[in-house]
């Protein structure tokens, strides 16, 4: 009976999980490219923070929504076939907040060093950012059966090369602004 409850248990805990990587994982990624493309700009560090702060709502509030949509387009999809309206259970409101919610609290570390003027900036930047990818990546393990440190990897690397084409980007543009 025990391991039955543990076996529920472990499957609820990994309920919300595409979402709060997925909110996680864009969250840092977006966050950070505006931070990598300043930064390769060679903008003001109070511009990182306007556009990142400005980011980490607009955007967290745009993936919520478009998760919401999704989900609840899905459901309508379902019920015109005929079949029970949620495959999983899940409401799309829930799963909205956990996308927005995942999104703001993983997207701020590229901005802490900003917000706290942690010399040099960037460059604590890319540590703060690459060490919350990696933990957020590891997260995933303890709801999966996938080794830690190669879920870490993989989330890490994903996320830098995306960090590394904003930054170049950034870098292109420098003399626009």
């Amino acid at each position: 009976m025990f391991d039955a409850l543990l076996d529920d248990e472990i499957e609820r805990s990994g309920e919300y999980l595409a979402e709060i990587i997925y909110g996680a994982n864009d969250g840092i990624v977006t966050t950070f490219a505006v931070v990598a493309g300043v930064a390769g700009a060679a903008l003001s560090p109070s511009i990182v923070l306007v556009l990142g702060v400005a980011n980490l709502f607009a955007d967290g509030f745009s993936m919520g929504m478009s998760n919401y949509l999704s989900r609840r387009s899905e459901m309508d999809y379902r019920e015109t076939q005929g079949e029970r309206a949620a495959a999983d259970g899940k409401d799309p409101a829930k799963t909205a907040f956990v996308t927005f919610l995942a999104f703001v609290v993983a997207g701020w570390a590229p901005l802490i060093p900003y917000a706290l003027a942690v010399e040099p900036l960037f460059g604590v930047a890319v540590v703060v950012t690459g060490v919350a990818f990696f933990v957020v990546g590891a997260s995933r393990s303890l709801v999966t059966t996938r080794r830690w440190y190669v879920n870490g990897t993989e989330m890490l690397v994903v996320g830098m090369v995306a960090a590394t084409v904003a930054y170049a980007v950034g870098t292109l543009l420098k003399g626009v602004a």
